[in-house]
């Protein structure tokens, strides 16, 4: 425990010798630690600066409050969440059929969730509680998703009879689907799944196979 106390102390006194920009990655990683355990009403600036082990005012010189701090952890993580929705969509959604695309794509995006928790949690959780400006940045990340899937249903879909109408429930649909998995993987449902990322992606493909193809 001393020798705890010790690296504590000792960081608090190198943290100031550090440049801001320097300070910053290392503030975030202690917030998205913080903000995956005690959410965000949890998040202070305070629990913060304990994470990290340095002091409040150190905290303070790199984010003015909470939510510039929150908003610059989800601008870092939503990173990942558009690289895993980028390359999890199908290449050529003309080639096989609905399910096998949200089968394999499903499977991809599942597997990087269950990888980095910590992200995905924030990503889904910041917009509970949060100010104004924090839960609009998480509304707009969705909206990317369900834009990309009705992008991807329109070429997976070509035969559905009113697609202007159609495509964006359908995508709806899938999209709250993924993200109620992806919410188990990361225990964010009070109910976590044993259910491994391929098996929550095939019981949705199943119900995409029995829906989808009677559009």
């Amino acid at each position: 425990m001393a020798s705890d106390i010790g690296g504590d102390a000792e960081r608090r006194r190198r943290a100031p010798h550090l440049g801001r920009e320097r300070r910053r990655p290392l503030i975030l990683d202690a917030a998205l630690e913080v903000f995956s355990a005690q959410g965000y009403a949890g998040t202070t600036m305070q629990s913060v600066a304990d994470a990290a082990g340095v002091t409040k005012p150190v905290v303070y010189d790199c984010f003015a409050n909470r939510d510039e701090l929150l908003l610059a952890l989800l601008a870092r993580e939503e990173q990942h969440l558009v690289i895993t929705i980028v390359s999890a969509l199908p290449p050529d959604p003309s080639v096989g059929t609905p399910a096998e695309h949200v089968l394999d794509g499903l499977t991809a995006f599942l597997t990087a969730v269950a990888k980095q928790p910590h992200s995905w949690r924030i990503v889904f959780g910041a917009q509970y509680g949060a100010a104004p400006v924090v839960a609009e940045r998480v509304r707009a990340a969705r909206a990317f998703l369900v834009e990309s899937l009705r992008l991807t249903l329109m070429k997976s879909l070509p035969g559905v009879t009113d697609p202007d109408a159609d495509l964006p429930v359908l995508a709806e649909l899938l999209a709250s689907m993924t993200e109620a998995c992806a919410r188990m993987i990361v225990g964010d449902t009070g109910r976590p799944t044993d259910r491994t990322p391929a098996e929550l992606a095939r019981t949705v493909s199943q119900v995409v196979a029995g829906g989808f193809g009677n559009v």
